[in-house]
């Protein structure tokens, strides 16, 4: 891919000025500003990749702009950047195909900065994957498709691990996509061109676990019909992912910290000893440092395969990560069920992002499948999002408030949401802490003291 193409539309020189000084800064970026509307028409040959539209300009409005914006050019983002406050216009136009709407102040610029970031990221998920030799954030975002903070450091840790053989350990909640990441480190490591195996410790009967890690040999016992290669010998070369390791028998995790200490292992019944070359990578959703305090789980084993540890947030801590994998979810569906490609109306995207995903990613992805299909039209509403609990936990109605109303019940929102969580909430709605806390000083906002979470 090219440089990002943007166009700005702004017929205030000095503002226009500061957008452009501020997105310069990123020499990926290869910007184009206009005064006027008829000029940037004369240059769509151009195709820009992203267009932020002033709402009143000399020669025509916003709305008008954007209809014909999205007629041309349909899958180009558009941000309305306007000193046009009123909640009702901003909410009409984000239902006309917006993808965002600014009000012009001192905080504009950044915001724009982190949206430019993130259309950029989506924009080359979309793109497959044809050259894994090289290593880069760029590739593991178009792989798992994340732009947030939290995600940018989870990617870091990542690149760092594709690049070694140290063993890696992947903590999270369930469904933050433990086994996507550990597939995409084999992927950019240089055993990717040998097998990765996958175990769920979880789902394998007691009994037949060390059989299935370290193979039997025929007569071994009852049942043992043939010799049998184990997933340790299956990986050989390779990598192996032990997903659910917490859930390991007391009994079996000696067995394994011999294994991984020796670098080779002797089949049940058998007694050649084999020697093995494998990468080991291990997930869990549990704590594994306060499995070993209760003794559920070796500390011996625990440092030998903590390796390098990489948490994965979950999803509420993603910020618009929500909405970039609703719609690759989306256009995933629709491709795998061969299907007329579909998009969400500004309403259901709302709605997406002010639920909280307990079951996180794989939460959304089992909505997005089951909305694509109740939806009969092309666009899904968000009556086709069918959310737990949601008469509880709506999103406030902007209609008939002043921007700074709607603003303070959105955060007021959001923080029952998040237990109170200040920062979380600052995280997610890309303002500072310290708005928050002057808000709740001043008395425009007050802590729920029982919040959804806490009942």
């Amino acid at each position: 891919m090219g440089r990002f193409r943007i166009f700005i539309i702004e017929d205030d020189p000095w503002y226009g000025e500061i957008l452009e000084h501020h997105l310069s800064k990123n020499e990926d970026l290869e910007l184009h500003r206009f005064a006027c509307l008829k000029d940037c028409f004369a240059q769509l040959s151009k195709k820009p990749d992203l267009i932020t539209l002033d709402f009143s300009l000399p020669d025509g409005r916003g709305d008008t702009a954007l209809k014909r914006f999205r007629k041309e050019m349909p899958q180009v983002p558009v941000i309305i950047i306007s000193a046009q406050q009123d909640v009702a216009v901003a909410v009409e136009l984000l239902k006309e195909g917006a993808t965002d709407y600014f009000v012009k102040d001192e905080h504009t610029h950044e915001l724009l900065w982190n949206l430019v970031h993130r259309l950029k990221a989506e924009t080359l998920s979309r793109q497959e994957t044809t050259d894994t030799t090289t290593l880069s954030h760029e590739d593991f975002s178009k792989e798992i498709c994340g732009s947030s903070p939290a995600m940018k450091k989870v990617f870091q840790v990542m690149r760092k691990a594709a690049q070694s053989h140290i063993n890696v350990s992947i903590s999270g909640e369930t469904g933050t996509g433990k086994e996507v990441v550990a597939r995409a480190i084999h992927r950019h490591s240089t055993r990717r061109a040998r097998p990765m195996v996958v175990v769920n410790m979880a789902a394998i009967p007691k009994e037949l676990i060390e059989s299935e890690l370290f193979g039997h040999e025929k007569g071994a016992f009852t049942g043992a019909a043939s010799r049998r290669i184990g997933r340790f010998e299956e990986a050989n070369k390779g990598t192996l992912f032990l997903d659910e390791i917490a859930e390991l028998d007391l009994s079996i995790q000696s067995k394994l910290l011999r294994v991984l200490q020796e670098r080779e292992l002797v089949r049940v019944g058998g007694s050649v000893r084999i020697p093995l070359d494998v990468r080991l990578i291990v997930a869990t959703h549990k704590n594994l440092s306060e499995e070993v305090q209760q003794g559920r789980f070796r500390e011996d084993l625990y440092y030998r395969t903590l390796g390098m540890p990489i948490q994965l947030p979950p999803l509420r801590e993603r910020g618009n990560d929500t909405l970039l994998l609703a719609r690759y979810f989306l256009t995933l569906f629709c491709k795998q069920n061969k299907t007329q490609e579909r998009s969400f109306s500004a309403d259901a995207l709302e709605k997406l992002s002010g639920y909280s995903f307990p079951g996180n990613v794989r939460e959304l992805k089992a909505l997005v499948d089951l909305a694509a299909v109740m939806s009969d039209e092309l666009e899904i509403g968000a009556g086709d999002i069918q959310l737990p609990g949601l008469h509880e936990n709506a999103l406030p109605d902007a209609q008939g408030k002043t921007m700074r109303e709607y603003t303070t019940e959105l955060i007021r929102y959001y923080l029952r949401q998040n237990n109170n969580n200040v920062q979380a909430v600052a995280r997610r709605l890309q303002i500072g802490k310290s708005t928050i806390y002057k808000m709740i000083q001043d008395k425009e906002l007050a802590l729920d003291p029982d919040p959804p979470g806490d009942r």
